[in-house]
């Protein structure tokens, strides 16, 4: 990953966002030498019902989630 500093950043802003959105390379960007904040490419958007088939309902979900005698509404 390529890195470089804050203030060379500031400068070259506008240039080195364009660089990551058209090599999909992240860039670090540090401070007095460490990591401060990495730029990154948006990652793709998730089509409707690509998650289906990874998870499993266990028990009843449409019934009570406690004791009846709970309730002050079962109560009267």
């Amino acid at each position: 990953m390529k890195e470089i500093g804050i203030t060379e950043f500031k400068v070259k802003c506008s240039a080195i966002l364009d660089q990551v959105r058209k090599t999909r390379q992240p860039v670090r960007v540090t401070r007095f030498g460490k990591p401060f904040v990495e730029i990154m490419p948006p990652t793709q958007k998730r089509k409707l019902g690509s998650m289906a088939g990874t998870t499993r309902i266990v028990g009843d979900i449409v019934g009570p989630t406690g004791n009846l005698d709970d309730w002050e509404a079962w109560r009267d």
